[in-house]
Parts: structure tokens; C-alpha cells; sequence
């Protein structure tokens, strides 16, 4: 294992939290019309087999997006409905080292490794649970990391 407080890179704080639903109306009711949420768009995945909206709050650096997601098929995987908190994104200052680090220090990603995401930032995710290669997961909870851009990683590294 390396040396745990030489990491290469930075947790900088949490870009966003996936919620899922069999139908996200009830969801965007709650997260929109009730608690004020900005909708900003709506991005459809047959590949991950999901319709989410893209809404936030705040702004600049510490806007944080909630993302409201229903399946396209109900009887498909990944099932984006069966955990209500899908995911919670973290932004990093450097993905790849990331990515990296953490896998040589034991924490299992899902399949699929850095690609583009949603919202147009580059993005892992760490597994949920551990094997015996990786031992290390997020104990339950699907993890995602998304590369900051130079604003995010100015603003938030203070």
C-alpha cells in the first residue's frame, strides 16, 4: 500500500446526489416545486438505462446538482430506481490520479473506468462492494468521481 497522506490528489468537496425513483414526476415535485431546485436538463442513457433531470441549487463553485432518475426499462440493469440515494459525486482535482491511487491502494471500481458522465465531466465510480482483488468499496454506497474543472478546483481549494 502507498503511503496514505501522500494521496496525488484532492477531494474537494461533493458535486452532486443521485436520487432514483420508478417515475421521477414525484421526485421533481418534491426536489423542484417543493424545496426549489433548478431544473437545468434532462439526460436520456440507454447504455445506463436511464431518463434523469439535472437540477441545482447554489452557485458558481458551490452549486450542487441533484440528479432525479427513473429507468427507461424497469426490468433492465443498471436498475437506477432500486437504491432512492443512487449515488453521491465527489469532485476530485485529478481524476486519473485518482483513479490510480485508490486502485492500487485496494478500492474496486465499477466497470466502465474514466468516462464522460452527464454532465459533461469525465467520471468513475467506485464499486459498492469489495472482492477479493479490491477489498475496498464504497461499503454499500455507489461512489462517483468527477474530475473538477480549473474553476471548481480553484474555488474549493482554499
Amino acid at each position: 500500500m502507498s503511503n496514505i497522506s501522500n494521496k496525488p490528489f484532492k477531494i474537494l468537496g461533493i458535486q452532486q446526489i443521485a436520487i432514483g425513483g420508478q417515475d421521477k414526476t414525484r421526485l421533481k415535485k418534491l426536489w423542484i416545486d417543493l424545496l426549489g431546485f433548478q431544473y437545468k436538463s434532462t439526460f436520456v442513457s440507454e447504455r445506463e438505462n436511464v431518463d434523469e433531470d439535472i437540477c441545482g441549487i447554489g452557485s458558481g463553485v458551490h452549486e450542487v446538482e441533484v440528479d432525479l432518475m427513473q429507468p427507461l426499462d424497469i426490468e433492465k440493469k443498471p436498475a437506477v430506481h432500486q437504491t432512492p440515494l443512487n449515488h453521491v459525486g465527489l469532485w476530485v482535482d485529478d481524476l486519473p490520479k485518482a483513479v490510480e491511487w485508490l486502485s492500487a491502494n485496494g478500492l474496486r471500481f465499477a466497470p466502465g473506468g474514466i468516462r464522460s458522465g452527464a454532465g459533461g465531466f469525465d467520471i468513475a465510480f467506485v464499486h459498492p462492494k469489495g472482492n477479493d482483488e479490491f477489498p475496498f468499496s464504497g461499503e454499500g454506497v455507489l461512489i462517483e468521481l468527477v474530475q473538477a474543472p480549473p474553476e471548481v478546483i480553484t474555488g474549493l481549494s482554499s
